[in-house]
């Protein structure tokens, strides 16, 4: 079985469309017999992936027909070159690619959500300072250094935001794009004075005395809508009977993965398809799953990105969303 390397690629800058599926993810169920209709579905190499995962090896896919092979890229905005030219059917990413190819006219559409973050406890990321920085709280990140995986997204937008709301001047930010597992080093070094990242990152950083500052998403937007599912709208039009069958397959297996009967199995596909220590997969962070587009929170996010020029206007989310 091949495992993706859940942190190199986490960093990776281009979709790769060849040979990075687990192999149980890509086959049929013996549940469902007879033929199976081909299905490319571009996904991060994160732990958040485990319900698709999940849900294929439960043979959710295969009850509509679907063969379903999980390719990993990046984020939606990488993944939708090879969505437009039909190398793969659907993608699952941030917002902000579908946002961008939208204000492109691209003709992609957010058919499904995938998952969000927390309103209120633990949220799935956060900003975490140097123990020599002295930030305590978000408006002591004015003037700093702040990394981020990828500049121009949710993580900067809700940094900045977070940093407003609490009295500090967000446009004097340092952003500085770094890779997740490089973070720890990159503040022990004192390259960067914080570090805005996910688990096991959080617990990682926070059991070795630097400082936790803000969950920026819960601070700003709680129940951030973080993951979205896409695909073109001439799919949609001319392909009509495999996004209903997608659609369904995907909110049976989010209902699935959002079930604590079945978390053992979403944790056991982190551990079948990344490489992490299995401790690690037992108690990292898992999102909220559902398939339910919240309007109301993407709206927000597109508002919150013109304000801080990440994006030059916002989306036209009537024809961007398409959820049936």
């Amino acid at each position: 079985m091949k495992k993706v390397m859940a942190l190199g690629l986490i960093a990776a800058t281009a979709i790769a469309l060849t040979g990075c599926t687990d192999s149980d993810a890509s086959a049929p169920s013996d549940q469902a017999g007879g033929d199976l209709r081909q299905v490319r579905v571009a996904a991060l190499p994160i732990t958040e992936t485990a319900a698709l995962w999940g849900g294929i090896k439960a043979g959710i896919f295969a009850e509509r027909g679907l063969k379903v092979e999980v390719l990993p890229a990046q984020g939606g905005a990488q993944a939708i070159p090879a969505l437009m030219n039909g190398d793969i059917d659907f993608a699952i990413g941030q917002p902000f690619g579908p946002f961008r190819a939208d204000l492109q006219n691209l003709g992609v559409v957010i058919i499904g959500n995938y998952a969000s973050s927390y309103a209120q406890g633990d949220d799935i990321n956060a900003v975490v300072a140097s123990a020599k920085s002295g930030i305590k709280r978000p408006a002591d990140l004015a003037g700093k250094r702040v990394s981020v995986n990828s500049l121009g997204a949710a993580g900067d937008v809700t940094i900045m935001a977070a940093v407003e709301k609490d009295g500090g001047d967000p446009s004097t930010i340092k952003f500085v794009e770094v890779a997740f597992p490089d973070t720890p080093a990159q503040l022990e070094a004192g390259n960067i004075d914080a570090a805005w990242v996910p688990e096991p990152f959080v617990t990682q950083l926070r059991s070795r005395g630097d400082t936790f500052v803000v969950a920026p998403y819960q601070a700003v937007v709680p129940g951030l809508t973080t993951l979205t599912t896409i695909t073109t709208k001439e799919r949609t039009e001319k392909d009509a009977k495999l996004v209903e069958d997608f659609s369904a397959a995907m909110k049976k297996t989010l209902e699935w993965a959002q079930d604590p009967a079945n978390e053992t199995a979403v944790r056991q596909a982190i551990k079948d398809n990344l490489q992490m220590p299995p401790a690690v997969a037992d108690s990292v962070k898992l999102p909220a799953f559902g398939w339910d587009v919240d309007r109301t929170s993407l709206q927000t996010l597109a508002e919150l990105a013109q304000k801080y020029k990440v994006l030059n206007q916002q989306p036209n989310l009537d024809r961007l969303v398409q959820q049936k």
